[in-house]
């Protein structure tokens, strides 16, 4: 069966928007998709029907709310392959990460070592530069291949007796390469380090499970995935939930209190101190009952499509410079004009009511590793169109003469 975008776009009702007089063309999903109806009314519905307090109280509303927020947490469980109690809800994907870097540092020695690459966000390298400056970790990184793929022999020479983390994208935010998960686990493990992935980009766009991928954590963002802000989601293996010391305190997250000691709770409360994102727990329920009622694979044929499609129309265009082709990427373009700032780009694109990203997308280290120090994003999601991909090109052409 063909992909039906029309019908999937009248769920979300922004795309009904004007900018500038013209119909809007969102290409930033890769920085926050928009709203399903499904997400909105779930939010909607839980305020104005059945809202208090989660594992506080034993009246009807409390009880109503509780099953509805472990109901997300099954939900997202069962959407990864993962356990409920492996499943700990944070803030977004950043605290995900600052989470597990928290905990594992506890236990790192100076001169121990965690392994990046140059294509990671911001969000999983600052936690561990934390790391670097207070406990003497040391940083390894894994070099980029011109086409925007990870240097896998590289990889391997940097995995070593010191190795205790290695931390990776699975689907690069500015270059679109989806990383073999697997394959980088396989090689950590054997190693004998941990591996975290971070999921933000590629939980969107792919089906993901983390037994068969083997992570021992695994991160990813609600924004992104359809549902709202404010809550994001760390995939951690029991044991390894099991070992981190908590990552703060409050209520919630403990067994006992008393004037001498405490006692905590266990894995996954032990990391939610305080009135957790109730709310936002119930939409990104939502966003993934929707999501998995869709047809994943017909949407990735549908996004590739529109890359494709825009890929083809710029294919001579020798003022434009594409910034990752890797084989099997995702629908992303990074791109640069010439003679253009990529911010002059964005503005003057979205006085064609064109919607997309610029700056250097939290990943400093990628953008020197390509000599820009910004680019422009236009990243293509379920609800685009190909008259979408057709506006944008259009736009980006008149956008050039400005600058030609």
């Amino acid at each position: 069966m063909a992909f039906d975008v029309q019908a999937v776009r009248a769920e979300f009702p922004i795309l009904l928007r004007h900018v500038h007089g013209k119909p809007l063309v969102y290409l930033d999903s890769a920085a926050s998709a928009q709203k399903p109806r499904a997400v909105i009314e779930a939010m909607t519905r839980a305020m104005e029907h059945s809202y208090a307090n989660v594992h506080r109280g034993l009246h009807t509303l409390a009880n109503e709310t509780t099953d509805a927020y472990e109901g997300a947490r099954s939900k997202i469980a069962g959407f990864i392959g993962a356990d409920p109690h492996e499943i700990v809800f944070t803030k977004g994907g950043t605290e995900a990460v600052n989470l597990v870097a928290s905990g594992i540092g506890a236990s790192l020695q100076p001169g121990d070592e965690i392994v990046l690459s140059e294509m990671e966000h911001h969000a999983n390298i600052v936690p561990w530069h934390f790391l670097r400056e207070r406990k003497g970790v040391v940083l390894k990184w894994v070099p980029v291949t011109d086409d925007g793929r990870l240097d896998l022999e590289a990889y391997q020479d940097l995995l070593g007796p010191k190795t205790r983390l290695v931390a990776l994208s699975h689907m690069s935010n500015v270059l679109g390469t989806i990383n073999d998960a697997k394959a980088l686990a396989r090689m950590a493990h054997e190693a004998g380090a941990l591996v975290l992935f971070d999921g933000c980009q590629a939980i969107v766009h792919k089906p993901v499970d983390v037994k068969d991928i083997d992570a021992d954590f695994y991160v990813f963002s609600g924004h992104k995935l359809y549902g709202p802000t404010g809550i994001g989601i760390l995939y951690g293996k029991a044991e390894r939930l099991a070992a981190l010391p908590p990552y703060q305190g409050g209520g919630e997250m403990i067994a006992t209190v008393t004037r001498d000691e405490i006692t905590y709770a266990d894995p996954p409360h032990r990391f939610e101190a305080g009135t957790p994102p109730i709310l936002e727990a119930i939409g990104l329920g939502a966003a993934v009952d929707w999501l998995a009622a869709q047809d994943r694979e017909a949407i990735a044929a549908h996004e590739h499509r529109l890359y494709a499609r825009v890929r083809d129309r710029l294919a001579g265009a020798n003022w434009l410079k594409v910034i990752g082709e890797a084989p099997g990427k995702g629908a992303i373009l990074s791109f640069t004009v010439d003679g253009a700032h990529a911010h002059d780009v964005a503005q003057i694109l979205d006085r064609y009511g064109v919607a997309v990203r610029a700056g250097t997308h939290c990943a400093e280290p990628l953008m020197r590793r390509f000599g820009v120090s910004s680019s422009a994003r236009a990243s293509f999601a379920l609800y685009n169109t190909e008259d979408e991909a057709d506006a944008f090109v259009d736009a980006l052409t008149k956008t050039q003469a400005f600058f030609a």
